[in-house]
């Protein structure tokens, strides 16, 4: 009789977790790949999970891939919540193709700086970086001091940029367009000087982590990166330096949106909020090299030596995403047509 009890009593017990697997909740996640999609991982899909008993698929991508998805669903995408370039989230709003954020809904939103806010809550940037110059010491003794460097003969075949589709692509493009003399309405300056930079690339990258293996097998000495790619990979033994153009990084603000027509909504939120949590925003700089927007976040004097900090962050350029939003058709179909071809 008492074996039958427990045996009862097991089978209670299975058939409750079976159920609650059955229906646990999975919210579908696009985010950067390699490094950064680790530190999404770790610091903030373990959080929300174990708070929520919700599950997390990470689809894997970048911005303006994330961008073309959710136009192709015309508002009823397959994904719950996006890490994106601010410039594209402002792009996807302008097209009404995101969900407007409730911070109500949201326990951390009154630690988050307000800058951070997109137009009508729209979208929120989630952490601070930029695109700069980064090289291997033991190739390169004199560190680079302006974009301008990577033109210098002595780094012939060993470079690489990156495609306009990537973040790094487009703001180098301007850096240089800047330089000699161009404006956002403007780029003819910057396309003739890119032009012969891009035919002797390494490759034109559209993934950040593709330069990895290039800078492990030293087939490149130097490229336009991002600091938070390249304090990962030091950590990891990988000979890498991080140098700040003396005419101002271009910086970089990752932004967060919810597509139109996700059935997770209130999910989407819990997990934004752990996103913007001072644990999950500190976990995250912490661990990426990248700068926080939570206010209570303390970056360590490690970090402050790489990311956007101090006079390096006074001297980045931020572009205003409006402006982005509305030159980067524009601007990708020249590259395509004079400089990638």
């Amino acid at each position: 009789m008492r074996d039958m009890f427990r045996f009862a009593a097991a089978a209670v017990i299975l058939g409750a977790g079976l159920s609650m697997t059955a229906h646990a909740e999975e919210l579908v996640v696009g985010s950067f790949g390699g490094s950064f999609a680790d530190n999404v991982k770790a610091c903030h899909v373990a959080a929300f999970e174990k708070a929520t008993g919700a599950t997390v698929l990470l689809k894997l991508g970048n911005s303006s891939q994330f961008a073309a998805a959710i136009r192709a669903t015309g508002g009823k995408s397959d994904m719950d919540i996006v890490y994106i370039d601010n410039s594209l989230a402002a792009q996807i709003q302008g097209e009404k193709l995101n969900e407007t954020i409730d911070r109500n809904k949201l326990k951390n939103a009154g630690d988050v700086i307000a800058s951070a806010w997109g137009k009508e809550d729209g979208y929120v940037v989630a952490m601070v970086s930029a695109t700069v110059l980064v090289y291997n010491p033991k190739l390169v003794k004199t560190p680079p001091t302006s974009w301008l460097d990577l033109a210098d003969p002595a780094y012939a075949g060993k470079y690489a940029i990156g495609d306009i589709s990537g973040t790094s692509g487009w703001q180098y493009l301007l850096a240089l367009n800047k330089l000699k003399g161009g404006s956002l309405d403007n780029v003819d300056p910057g396309i003739e000087a890119i032009k012969p930079i891009a035919k002797g690339s390494a490759v034109l990258y559209t993934q950040a982590d593709q330069l990895l293996s290039l800078f492990e097998r030293e087939e490149i000495a130097i490229a336009p990166w991002y600091p938070d790619r390249a304090g990962v990979a030091m950590d990891k033994g990988l000979s890498l330096a991080v140098a700040y153009p003396k005419e101002g990084a271009v910086g970089i603000l990752p932004a967060i949106i919810i597509p139109k027509g996700t059935a997770k909504l209130e999910l989407a939120h819990k997990f934004l909020d752990q996103i913007l949590s001072a644990e999950g925003q500190g976990c995250f700089s912490e661990r990426a090299y990248i700068g926080a927007v939570n206010t209570k976040v303390k970056l360590s004097d490690k970090l402050q030596k790489i990311v956007p900090y101090g006079e390096t962050l006074e001297k980045a350029w931020f572009i205003d995403p409006e402006i982005v939003a509305k030159n980067t058709a524009n601007w990708t179909r020249r590259w395509q047509r004079e400089v990638a071809r």
